[in-house]
């Protein structure tokens, strides 16, 4: 009884974690949060089982209408809308996440290289649902919606990883 309250409490703190990190955003086409972030410490910290399973309540919560996404919005409208495939996608990059450290192991570098292609599923799942919603190009829509993302959101990997060394340190979660 012990490891599912444990489980279950650690899984929705972080759930309230990426709800806090979406909430510090600087507006743009696609917003700059620090979701990813919170994304990449979720399945570091708690593997990808628990990981996903908090990353799909969270996504959960928004859908069903509580302002846990960026600019304290919420609904299926903002997840249909031009930033909800990165959204969705997150789901996409934390089973990429589990799929790959269950079959390659949990080494730090297997873990950081599992982030990554997950990374690149939510871009191409994002910039694709941007392009079409929007009505651009896809090659506008790479110009707008990834490569602006991609130097900041590989300083959010790497302090994740150096982050949840540091927690594996203090804690056994």
């Amino acid at each position: 009884m012990k490891n599912k309250t444990l489980d279950l409490t650690l899984t929705a703190l972080f759930a309230v974690i990426i709800c806090v990190c979406s909430w510090l955003s600087i507006p743009s086409a696609i917003p700059f949060t620090l979701q990813t972030f919170a994304v990449f410490l979720a399945l570091l910290v708690l593997g990808g089982k628990r990981g996903t399973t908090a990353i799909f309540l969270y996504i959960l919560l928004g859908a069903v209408g509580l302002p846990v996404f960026h600019s304290f919005t919420g609904g299926l409208g903002i997840l249909i809308g031009p930033s909800g495939g990165y959204i969705t996608g997150f789901l996409l990059l934390s089973l990429t996440y589990w799929l790959i450290t269950k079959k390659a192991g949990e080494k730090l570098w297997i873990k950081a290289l599992a982030l990554l292609a997950g990374l690149l599923l939510c871009y191409i799942i994002g910039c694709a649902q941007f392009a079409l919603v929007s009505d651009v190009s896809v090659k506008s829509a790479v110009l707008t919606c990834v490569l602006p993302f991609i130097l900041p959101d590989l300083l959010k990997l790497i302090l994740s990883t150096l982050l949840s060394v540091k927690i594996s340190k203090i804690s056994k979660v």
